[in-house]
């Protein structure tokens, strides 16, 4: 009786545990949630787009927001003032769905693509892949990002974006801390 006794307590411990633990989703998400900040530094291109100016350094504002569900990143190349008319400005929701990390995409382009983050095992790395896309894909679509944090002052994020005809394009941000 004893042993059955401890094999049920040993059950009700491990449900509670388990109830308690972070999933991954849950891990990635308050990891990105430490970049909340705003960040500037210099952005690569690979392949160059005609046209598409790096000079400049991009500027990426995180911010928190919805008592903690949803982390808001905004880009904007810098010195460029908030005019959605003239110069780009894409909006990003990160924010769990369930116990997924789900990314949503608010193109220039005038799509949404969506995607589903994991974390590393090293816990430095959340890399999202394509889930599916809203809205038209007649100029192409964001298909993948990875953001990699380097210290609380430091990360970079690799965003790739496929052209018409599939043709992807790579960009890739190494961020600091400005605030």
């Amino acid at each position: 009786m004893k042993s059955l006794r401890f094999v049920w307590v040993l059950v009700v411990s491990l449900i509670c545990i388990n109830a308690f633990a972070q999933s991954d989703g849950q891990k990635a998400f308050e990891k990105l949630k430490t970049l909340a900040g705003n960040w500037e530094g210099p952005v690569t291109v690979d392949p160059p787009i005609a046209g598409m100016s790096t000079d400049k350094p991009i500027q990426v504002t995180l911010r928190v927001t919805s008592r903690g569900n949803a982390l808001v990143h905004e880009m904007q190349e810098s010195g460029t003032p908030l005019d959605a008319t003239k110069y780009d400005h894409p909006l990003t929701m990160l924010y769990l769905d369930g116990d997924q990390l789900t990314l949503v995409h608010y193109c220039d382009a005038g799509n949404r693509p969506r995607m589903r983050g994991k974390l590393s095992p090293d816990g430095k790395t959340v890399e999202f892949d394509f889930a599916d896309l809203s809205g038209s894909n007649q100029n192409g679509h964001m298909y993948h990002a990875v953001f990699t944090i380097i210290d609380a002052n430091h990360h970079t994020e690799d965003w790739t974006y496929l052209m018409p005809g599939d043709k992807p394009m790579h960009a890739h941000m190494d961020l600091r801390l400005t605030k």
